[in-house]
């Protein structure tokens, strides 16, 4: 499979132009190794292969020592078409060997190297008491499987069910495929997820794993599932974050903010990542109902969103609008306070009906200008004044703004 242009890339670029380092974060096959390895570096060591992972772990200032020297071969004009620039590093699965991070502050201080740092996991990370990378110096992102902008859907149903990893996507037949997302789920969620985050009870965090996944897109009850799981909602709390940090779902907070509305929903929605992977965490097979791939495309919809702010940067939020004895909006884009609500349908015939709550929320919320449903229409057609049906397809213009024109 020939190169397919991520968008972070040239905010990476821009990244470093101004002099900073980056964090490259995201779940494993989003595409971050072929990624990094679009950008010319002077040194690349990996953490996956444990020999190397323990060398560091025992003696993190090897790497002291090695940045050192290729700065000042960089310095005494060894390498002339390169002097006056900082040596790169990439520093591939960092989050494997956390001390090193203490060395990489160091460097970066002293100005003796620029860094792309990749990772899988934010938990140890954070978790590293040590670590302080300062704000400022290094800028961090977040890698998605494929957005509809980077690889456009040829079938929609076949993106709904198979996801948009960068390595499973391509795989021919279906089957293959399917093969290739089930080692996923079992090798890395089921495994390397648990072990990342030491887990003691295996039996309930794989349940918890299935349920997780059928619930995805949906408001969360965490007593609920602490009933079906039989162990404390603050233990289902922390199974959420474990995953959150994980970067195999992403939290989505609701729209809480309203002057006439006292019971507007706080609790939140968690996304996976992606729906294959989803999907066969949830164990689900490849022939779904209708009722079904309604909420699939719903949640296909919100990734996208969220996909499309985490390329552009900050200054975007992708939230949810719910008030249990009334109105509710799938998804609410907020851009420092301005909003644009979204209802998502699957079908290519949006009923009148359809629009109802969309009109309430943009009665009820002044910079709110207007409301989408995005659905299967071949082009947008204006279903009120202030209310459109937009094709799935064009859902990147509607972040863009350039649906409102």
């Amino acid at each position: 499979m020939k190169y397919i242009h991520r968008f972070l890339e040239e905010r990476i670029r821009h990244t470093f132009e101004r002099g900073k380092s980056v964090l490259l974060l995201g779940a494993r096959q989003t595409g971050k190794t072929t990624l990094i390895n679009r950008f010319k570096h002077d040194l690349l060591i990996s953490f996956v292969p444990p020999d190397i992972r323990q060398q560091y772990e025992k003696s993190p200032h090897l790497l002291r020592g090695e940045v050192e020297a290729l700065a000042a071969a960089q310095a005494s004009g060894l390498a002339a078409r390169q002097a006056g620039k900082r040596p790169l590093v990439i520093l591939d699965e960092v989050q494997k060997v956390p001390v090193i991070l203490d060395v990489v502050q160091d460097l970066i201080d002293r100005g003796k190297a620029n860094f792309i740092l990749t990772g899988s996991s934010a938990r140890k990370l954070r978790r590293g008491a040590q670590v302080n990378l300062l704000p400022g110096r290094v800028v961090a992102f977040r890698m998605d499987p494929f957005s509809l902008q980077e690889f456009p859907a040829q079938d929609l149903n076949e993106r709904l069910i198979y996801g948009s990893l960068p390595g499973i996507l391509a795989v021919q037949p279906l089957a293959d495929r399917e093969a290739d997302l089930e080692s996923y789920v079992t090798t890395y969620l089921e495994e390397e997820v648990r072990a990342e985050a030491v887990v003691r009870n295996l039996g309930s965090f794989a349940r918890f794993l299935e349920l997780a996944a059928s619930e995805s897109g949906g408001i969360i009850n965490l007593r609920k599932l602490s009933q079906e799981i039989g162990v404390s909602h603050t233990t289902i709390g922390a199974y959420y974050q474990i995953l959150e940090d994980c970067l195999i779902v992403e939290r989505i907070e609701p729209l809480t903010q309203s002057k006439t509305r006292k019971k507007l929903t706080k609790s939140e929605k968690y996304l996976f990542f992606d729906l294959g992977v989803r999907r066969l965490a949830a164990r689900e097979g490849t022939r779904l109902s209708r009722d079904a791939m309604g909420r699939i495309f719903e949640q296909f919809i919100g990734l996208e969103l969220l996909r499309f702010a985490h390329a552009k940067g900050r200054g975007t939020k992708i939230r949810f609008w719910r008030d249990p004895d009334g109105p509710e909006v799938d998804w609410v884009i907020d851009k420092d306070g301005a909003y644009t609500p979204l209802e998502v349908k699957l079908t290519a015939h949006p009923a009148p009906g359809d629009i109802k709550h969309l009109e309430v929320f943009l009665s009820e919320y002044k910079t709110a200008k207007q409301g989408f449903i995005v659905c299967q229409v071949p082009r947008k057609l204006k279903l009120s004044e202030r209310v459109f049906a937009l094709p799935w397809q064009a859902i990147s213009e509607v972040l863009a703004g350039e649906a409102e024109n």
